[in-house]
């Protein structure tokens, strides 16, 4: 699956709501509320779980996947080292990572493009994408434009 940055991840674009995802990849595995009341869909079969914020009208704004088969730029990322997809990324200037460690896992997160890389033991385990939030301080939806 392709990551789409600043929009989503393969047919997944932040402003969809459940009933669109639902259209493309059929009901979820598994749909339950966070403690925020948002709506989560969790598809096994994508290795996805989609966040639905409630106080966005329940759009698509966060995507955590760890499938083998995601893609960011051509490169697959789940199961490499986390220094061989920073090299990956630095000719496409994604340079800036603030990096915090917890237990034995590590995340790397780039700001400007709403994104991290969890890793364990240095390898990349997970990979989450959220909405991004323009300059007058709101989301900028992708799906429908």
């Amino acid at each position: 699956m392709k990551i789409n940055l600043k929009n989503g991840i393969d047919q997944l674009l932040f402003g969809m709501k459940q009933k669109d995802v639902e259209a493309i990849y059929g009901k979820p595995d598994r749909n339950y509320k966070d403690e925020d009341d948002n709506q989560i869909l969790v598809y096994n079969k994508l290795k996805a779980r989609l966040t639905f914020y409630q106080e966005e009208d329940f759009k698509l704004g966060y995507i955590v996947a760890s499938g083998a088969d995601l893609e960011l730029f051509g490169n697959t990322i789940i199961g490499k080292k986390i220094s061989e997809v920073k090299k990956d990324l630095a000719p496409k200037n994604i340079t800036k990572f603030t990096q915090e460690a917890f237990d034995t896992f590590e995340n790397y997160f780039n700001e400007e493009n709403w994104i991290i890389f969890q890793t364990e033991f240095e390898e990349v385990v997970k990979f989450e994408i959220g909405a991004i939030i323009n300059a007058k301080d709101e989301f900028d939806w992708k799906f429908g434009k």
